[in-house]
């Protein structure tokens, strides 16, 4: 592969953070940024969330499914313009030659430029743009790992000795822009993620996951924390504190991995820790003026179930109200107004919009934010 010597981070990447960003999200955030200007991204962090799905070896995960990181492009601003699954070098290059820059994703262990390379596999997105002679590689990764550090750069390369691409997004500017999005929470219950991880027979298996867990974990306290700040509800002191007791946790879990690799004992304290800072993200992260985390969430579910004559528990299941019997026009006004009535407030009338009052979290965003000028 023939590359330029990369740039400094700063020069490659002069607006995105791409310390607080995952691999799929940090090239997101460069055409985030390129569209509407510095510190776009962040909206990436805008709901702080704790909901583990079943992942690997019967081991949950905080880590979101690909679909659904890709379904959120509309936070930042961006709209699917073309898709092409596993396109060859001839597509990939036309649909660059069209659209200027394609976002893709492809193996991170066929990526020369990373220190995956011939080493770990993973889904991992880069942007590459047009040029006659030539494919113009951007990658604002950046991650310390066990081989380096992989950095945010630039490079060119030949078309052909590009990595085989799984999928490949031509990325617009969405014709409604940026969505003004609020902070907000969704912090689900950690008793049944923190047993799966305590009670697993393969330690080492076990505290692999939850190295990368951790991991991911800390970053998206980070990202939050940096979303609230750039809106105007930075999380002081306390919450600054809380992110050093995630990035301590996070070092943590990785020197017992290393520990356990070498035959030695497992600390016993880690899980008990990671429950600890699990449980403090809902009074750190706590929104101004109203309850945190699964509170909030489960009070607007009980008073659109008592509009609607549903369970509780079938509203906090269903995410789409508009699938709820009895769902209709008549009933969103009267959730608004029991809601108003509840929280003690009265919405700002240019909120009460269709697309805000029709699915969960939209509702608890929209009272997250009731009492901000």
């Amino acid at each position: 592969m023939t590359t330029t010597t990369p740039p400094g981070t700063d020069a490659v990447l002069p607006t995105v953070r791409a310390e607080l960003l995952d691999c799929v999200q940090s090239n997101l955030a460069v055409l985030a940024d390129r569209g509407y200007g510095a510190g776009t991204h962040l909206a990436l962090g805008a709901t702080l969330r704790f909901r583990p799905s079943p992942g690997p070896a019967a081991l949950p995960t905080v880590e979101p499914p690909l679909t659904a990181e890709l379904a959120g492009i509309g936070r930042l601003g961006l709209a699917e313009a073309a898709r092409l699954h596993r396109p060859d070098r001839d597509a990939l290059v036309e649909l660059a030659r069209e659209y200027g820059t394609v976002y893709v994703l492809a193996d991170a262990y066929d990526m020369p430029w990373l220190p995956y390379h011939g080493r770990r596999r993973m889904e991992h997105s880069y942007l590459v743009e047009y040029a006659p002679d030539a494919a113009q590689v951007t990658d604002a990764y950046h991650n310390r790992t066990p081989w380096g550090t992989a950095e945010p750069q630039r490079l060119r390369t030949g078309w052909d000795r590009l990595p085989a691409t799984s999928l490949a997004l031509a990325l617009v500017p969405a014709s409604a822009g940026v969505p003004d999005l609020p902070p907000a929470l969704d912090l689900g219950p950690a008793d049944g993620y923190l047993a799966a991880y305590a009670d697993h027979p393969d330690r080492v298996t076990a505290l692999e996951r939850l190295t990368v867990e951790t991991w991911l974990l800390a970053r998206s306290r980070k990202l939050h924390a940096a979303f609230r700040a750039r809106y105007g509800l930075p999380c002081g002191a306390q919450g600054e504190e809380q992110l050093r007791r995630w990035d301590r946790l996070a070092e943590q879990t990785f020197l017992a991995l290393r520990r356990v690799e070498r035959g030695r004992p497992e600390p016993q304290r880690l899980l008990g820790d990671l429950a600890a800072v699990l449980a403090a993200d809902r009074t750190v992260f706590a929104l101004p003026g109203g309850p945190a985390g699964d509170g909030l969430r489960t009070t607007v579910a009980r008073v659109v179930a008592s509009v609607t004559g549903c369970a509780p528990e079938t509203v906090l299941r269903s995410g789409d109200l508009t699938e709820l019997p009895g769902f209709d026009s008549f009933r969103v006004v009267e959730i608004v107004e029991r809601l108003e009535e509840h929280l003690g407030t009265a919405f700002d009338p240019e909120d009460l919009l269709p697309e805000n009052l029709h699915r969960l979290d939209d509702l608890c965003r929209l009272a997250a934010t009731r009492g901000r000028a």
